[in-house]
């Protein structure tokens, strides 16, 4: 039997419980938080080995688009029957699917493992994050041990760049992967035993607009192919037809929801004056972030020639300071009132670091990289959660689940868009730049082999491609040495790019009226 809000039994009353469905939590939110870091240091060393660089974005935007999708499905079917039983067969799909990736044989499976992680990683982000107003209905209780969920998560995403770098280079990428396991099962036992399952609606469940969830993926779906063919003369021809598709699905979809009586994506939340602008925020933040995180260690790896291992450990500090942001911000909400003005502190921090980005080379000191990296985990660990603290403070009880798990979803397809955008930068900049260099050489015919930078990831790659043209060795060093100084500053474009978008996050701040998190 189903235990409504109102129903004693139904909320952990005493401390073992909550600190036990607590712990629960957040084992459910580092395995999230894990798979997220670990995958950008083992990347470049996996399309070394699967021979797949075309593919390089896809192995993330493949998972965000069908967590995207899964999202305000499950945020909406765990606000209709109660988060848990969501929560645990999330547990179990991520990590299934977490063990297929790991033994993916080539980059297509990997993308379709991926695929399917993303849904459980999916669920799990709309109802995990949910189920702590569900703990702790107060909110300066929830305060308090919202500093716990984001220590797991600033942990998780500590270690993760570090763990990832160190796995991929002594123990094989297949490992990255294969570190999900043991924490699934772990959540899954805590989740289990310890997390209430309540629902907060005496009706009968409504029913699910799936066709409101099929049109999402549509217009998702079509927008990120077409984004990232963008840029592909192979793919070109498809381009009109995408674009077409994307519109009408679009279409489709707003004219669906706003006459659907139970809509999966409900259109009066981003009408809103409060959650409107939240979710521009989180989205254009996910984008920059992803940006960031996903193709720094591609050129710590590849421009500047670093093994994974090192990669992960200058990627670390954007990690470590996201904890260090989350904890900080924990203690300054619980004194004050509105956190509008940490949201202005956050971006400003941020886009020090995009600026810094820009800037970084091969000479670069280590600390400044750390120091860039640390100053935008800080930005971002006061701004995300207090976006997660407005949009709670702001929606109705009964639409909790739902807007909570809108804003997640909005930061992933920000960060879908990110990293197919983003990717799409960075390829043609780097190819211009090759085809350039070459052209100047007259050496037209190396290009098929510099096209892809995947070379500069494998000492076999370019051992070979210096025997297949009959190159010597400071003619080979020559060329691989400004392929790399090609795909450095092919980043940096894409790292002025991001820049411009903070710049324009600042007016999405300024539109967010004051909001007191401690009304409620």
């Amino acid at each position: 039997m189903s235990l409504k809000a109102n129903d004693a039994p139904a909320r952990p009353r005493d401390f073992r419980q909550k600190l036990l469905a607590m712990m629960g939590l957040c084992f459910v939110l580092v395995m999230v938080a894990l798979d997220q870091t670990v995958i950008g240091t083992a990347l470049p060393t996996v399309i070394a080995e699967l021979n797949g660089f075309e593919l390089y974005a896809w192995v993330g935007t493949s998972y965000l688009l069908t967590s995207v999708i899964a999202v305000p499905i499950f945020g909406k079917l765990g606000d209709e029957y109660g988060r848990k039983p969501f929560v645990v067969i999330a547990i179990v799909l991520f990590t299934l699917a977490s063990m297929l990736c790991g033994m993916a044989q080539s980059m297509l499976q990997l993308v379709f493992a991926r695929a399917l992680q993303g849904i459980g990683g999916g669920m799990l982000v709309a109802t995990s994050f949910a189920s702590i107003p569900d703990i702790f209905p107060d909110t300066h209780e929830r305060l308090r041990w919202q500093v716990l969920f984001s220590t797991a998560f600033g942990l998780a995403n500590a270690v993760g760049p570090s763990i990832g770098g160190y796995l991929t280079e002594y123990w094989g990428w297949r490992w990255v992967f294969f570190v999900n396991l043991p924490v699934g099962i772990l959540s899954l036992a805590f989740i289990w035993y310890f997390l209430p399952k309540i629902r907060y609606s005496n009706q009968p469940p409504s029913r699910m607009d799936w066709l409101g969830a099929f049109l999402i993926a549509l217009t998702l779906g079509s927008l990120q192919l077409m984004v990232e063919w963008l840029l592909q003369d192979k793919y070109s021809v498809l381009l009109i037809p995408l674009g077409v598709l994307g519109i009408i699905a679009g279409f489709t979809l707003f004219w669906w929801e706003r006459r659907c009586e139970n809509p999966i994506l409900p259109l009066g939340m981003f009408k809103n004056n409060i959650l409107g602008p939240v979710f521009a925020l989180s989205s254009m933040m996910g984008f920059c972030l992803f940006a960031i995180m996903y193709y720094a260690p591609l050129m710590f790896q590849g421009g500047f020639g670093l093994s994974p291992n090192q990669a992960g450990i200058l990627v670390t500090p954007l990690a470590v300071f996201i904890t260090v942001g989350s904890i900080v911000n924990g203690r300054i909400m619980s004194r004050i009132d509105s956190p509008n003005v940490v949201i202005y502190v956050g971006l400003a921090a941020f886009l020090i670091s995009a600026l810094a980005m820009t800037q970084v080379t091969i000479l670069t000191a280590h600390i400044m990289i750390f120091s860039a990296m640390a100053l935008g985990g800080l930005g971002i660990g006061l701004l995300l959660p207090n976006l997660t603290l407005i949009v709670q403070a702001s929606a109705a009880r009964t639409q909790l689940g739902i807007a909570t798990a809108m804003l997640q979803s909005m930061r992933m397809v920000g960060s879908m868009m990110g990293a197919a955008v983003i990717g799409s930068i960075i390829s043609s900049q780097y190819i211009s730049k090759i085809h350039t260099l070459l052209t100047l050489k007259s050496a037209p015919e190396l290009a098929p082999s510099l096209d892809n930078p995947q070379i500069l990831f494998s000492h076999e790659k370019s051992t070979q491609f210096l025997q297949l043209f009959h190159l010597s060795q400071s003619e080979g060093l020559h060329l691989l040495t400004s392929a790399r100084e090609a795909l450095v500053t092919a980043v940096h474009d894409s790292q002025w790019f991001i820049t411009g978008l903070v710049l324009v996050a600042f007016w999405l701040a300024y539109r967010i009226p004051k909001v007191n998190i401690h009304s409620r």
